[in-house]
């Protein structure tokens, strides 16, 4: 297979070369120690034994071969593992000498890049126009591959690369492609393009092949038609609810959520007409009451919500809202892919701060949505026009991140769980606020909808906004600051961190008390963080 920067070329040309044998002597040895048929290319490829001993060498002019624009498409190396593919592929019919082979490709003209034709089929050189051209086929591994993938965790590994990755490699890791723009070769390429007889890319903004496979590896993961990954999560969130919401419209929300997205909803939208009503998450009478009251477009929360982890019954708001022409979008940050499934529960979409548990390294920025065609389609056209993409580095670094979720996510799990009823213990902790527990005022719903309660684990302690910041400061472990869901663990104070703008007054109108604590619990020992904790809430007791 060959290394491609562009969309996959699935088509290769065999070049010129000679084989000779690799008879773990050096050159210095006689050449009578050589076979002749080897030496002038008339052994058959595939010779028992002798098949590990045969390499590849290449004539001095063999690059120059190459034009400059295949060179983009493919490596040296890359044709050559191709040639040999097809060798093997013919050897019971007898394999050409590579003299055959080079006589055959000798009056190839020079290849040109792969034309995309659509999804991940691509087309190259027409061998009908030249019937001497030797051109191997790369496999399409999908249906094989995914018969075997039954669980989340491989699901993320190799979902959207070995599942019909879009960029032709031997590598194991996807390609970073890093470009602004695609070329078309001719004006009626790009006719064709324009009008959708001809499928590639067209500006960075639009598509990139590397964040391509991102989008793919998710909606494999959320069981979606359709996922649009952009800069931020919170980029997702505003371009979601200004595709989604007309002017003039109305949106339902919950009181716990994201403070940044309670002033877009408070501040911006309603420059636009745009009215909110606010409920409690498990108030399905006043969810039921904004529907027959308003024509409302959609119903947006968080579930686990922020900081306080409350759960919507996500089956149930689907039918109501639904009934009434509502759709539904829940942000699934806190409780990941792999502990809940918003869609196979009747939600819409699902968004992610993908910049927290799918990420999981605190080295990135993104966000993603996912849904059918149709609603992410009415999203992705916005996003066009407003921009906030994401860049193909970016997207490389989420997809090695997934390749690790279920490993992290089990582990944030178990120790998320396991403190939670040792903080719910200890006599320094007045509340802890967890969906595991069943003190959670929504455990009933969370135990039905999830399959794991998250590693974010929400507490107060007994003490003022001093004492509290006493408790942090003594934690050696955890790093104080403002996300979570990565493999180091971080603790904040909201008061502090997140609320610090408004007086304490202010702050208790949303619940947020100066002794709540959220920590975020990364993938360090469980016994090394249980000491941590134990020994900093100490310091409460001795202040």
């Amino acid at each position: 297979m060959a290394v491609s920067s562009c969309p996959c070329p699935k088509l290769f040309v065999a070049s010129s070369f000679e084989c000779r044998s690799d008879s773990s002597s050096s050159a210095d040895q006689p050449s009578q120690g050589r076979s002749n048929s080897a030496r002038h290319g008339t052994t058959p490829f595939l010779s028992g034994a002798g098949m590990s001993s045969l390499i590849l060498k290449f004539p001095p002019n063999f690059v120059r071969q190459l034009s400059t624009k295949a060179r983009r498409n493919c490596s040296n190396i890359g044709v050559a593992q191709i040639v040999a593919a097809s060798w093997s592929n013919n050897s019971a019919a007898g394999a050409p000498s590579a003299a055959a082979a080079a006589a055959a490709a000798s009056a190839i003209p020079a290849a040109e890049p792969a034309e995309t034709l659509a999804g991940n089929e691509v087309a190259g050189i027409d061998s009908s126009d030249n019937k001497n051209v030797s051109v191997v086929q790369l496999e399409d591994l999908s249906s094989d591959l995914k018969s075997f993938l039954s669980s989340d965790g491989s699901i993320a590994v190799h979902a959207g690369e070995r599942l019909g990755r879009g960029i032709v490699t031997d590598a194991i890791t996807t390609p970073v492609v890093n470009t602004s723009a695609y070329f078309f070769k001719k004006t009626q390429e790009l006719i064709d393009f324009k009008e959708k007889r001809h499928a590639s890319y067209e500006y960075g903004r639009y598509g990139n092949p590397t964040t391509q496979v991102l989008e793919d590896k998710i909606s494999e993961l959320e069981g979606a038609e359709s996922t649009l990954i952009l800069a931020s999560g919170m980029c997702a969130s505003t371009v979601m609810l200004l595709a989604l919401v007309p002017a003039g419209g109305h949106l339902v929300t919950t009181t716990d959520c994201y403070r940044k997205t309670r002033i877009f909803m408070e501040t911006f939208l309603p420059k636009m007409g745009i009215s909110v009503t606010v409920i409690d998450p498990a108030d399905v009478k006043a969810l039921e009451s904004a529907l027959e009251i308003n024509k409302v477009s959609l119903f947006f929360t968080e579930s686990p919500t922020n900081p306080f982890l409350r759960c919507v019954d996500i089956e149930l708001v689907s039918e109501l809202c639904h009934r009434k022409g509502a759709l539904v979008c829940i942000d699934g940050t806190f409780a990941t892919p792999l502990n809940q499934k918003a869609l196979a529960l009747g939600a819409d979409l699902i968004l992610h701060s993908a910049t927290k548990f799918i990420g999981g390294h605190n080295d990135v920025l993104g966000g993603c949505i996912s849904g059918s065609t149709k609603v992410v389609s009415e999203i992705r056209n916005l996003h066009h026009v407003l921009g906030g993409t994401l860049n193909p580095n970016a997207a490389y670094l989420i997809i090695r991140g997934m390749k690790t979720l279920h490993l992290r996510v089990q582990q944030q799990n178990s120790t998320a769980l396991r403190m939670a009823k040792i903080l719910e213990a200890h006599p320094k902790v007045r509340c802890v606020y967890y969906p595991g527990l069943p003190s959670h005022p929504e455990h009933h719903i969370a135990k039905k909808q999830m399959t794991g309660f998250g590693g974010v684990v929400s507490f107060e302690v007994d003490g003022d906004l001093l004492i509290t910041s006493k408790f942090v400061d003594a934690l050696k472990i955890p790093y104080i600051a403002p996300s979570f869901g990565g493999c180091e663990s971080i603790v904040d104070q909201p008061a502090i961190m997140s609320y610090w703008d408004l007086s304490r007054s202010e702050r208790e109108k949303y619940g947020i008390k100066d002794n709540l604590v959220r920590f975020s619990f990364g993938v360090e020992d469980f016994e090394d963080l249980k000491a941590d904790i134990l020994q900093a809430l100490e310091t409460i007791e001795s202040a």
